[in-house]
């Protein structure tokens, strides 16, 4: 577990720093589906032309969760629709561990994420869709790493 927090101590300050030129992003808004070993809802609000701000509900192990991000958006060079994009941000959620192998009884969560993703826009449609990596580690609750936040979005834009 430990080998975890090293590479995301490594790598969140070099994505940080990681530039490329400002773009223009097709859609200011999107609503949609995210699934994955959490499934729930996204909303994505541009603030800048590369930064968005994320929200998601998601449920888990007959509970809850709501999860706040900054996103930092790159468009992949030679393709206008396709972008790699990371983040951070942080959660509080509401589980009840007997349908978990960890614990039993009923919990509340907070911590913080990172996120790291692709997410492609279809030029002559209001869609776009998105695979991302969301781990994140629980200050409160249950404490500690988790690395199994990965998601595929399906969104409408506009």
């Amino acid at each position: 577990m430990r080998s975890y927090k090293k590479i995301l101590l490594i790598l969140m300050p070099l994505m940080l720093l990681a530039t490329t030129t400002a773009f223009s992003q097709n859609y200011t808004q999107a609503v949609g589906l995210r699934g994955g070993l959490f499934n729930g809802l996204t909303y994505k609000n541009f603030i800048t032309n590369s930064t968005a701000v994320e929200g998601i509900l998601h449920t888990r192990w007959q509970g809850w969760e709501v999860v706040g991000l900054l996103e930092h958006h790159r468009e992949m060079p030679h393709n206008g629709n396709f972008y790699w994009f990371y983040g951070y941000g942080a959660h509080i959620g509401f589980f009840n561990a007997k349908y978990t192998h960890f614990s039993t009884g009923s919990y509340t969560v907070v911590g913080i994420d990172g996120i790291l993703g692709l997410e492609y826009e279809f030029p002559r449609a209001p869609i776009a869709i998105g695979l991302d990596w969301k781990p994140y580690f629980n200050l409160i609750g249950y404490s500690g790493f988790f690395g199994d936040g990965g998601a595929f979005s399906l969104r409408y834009t506009f």
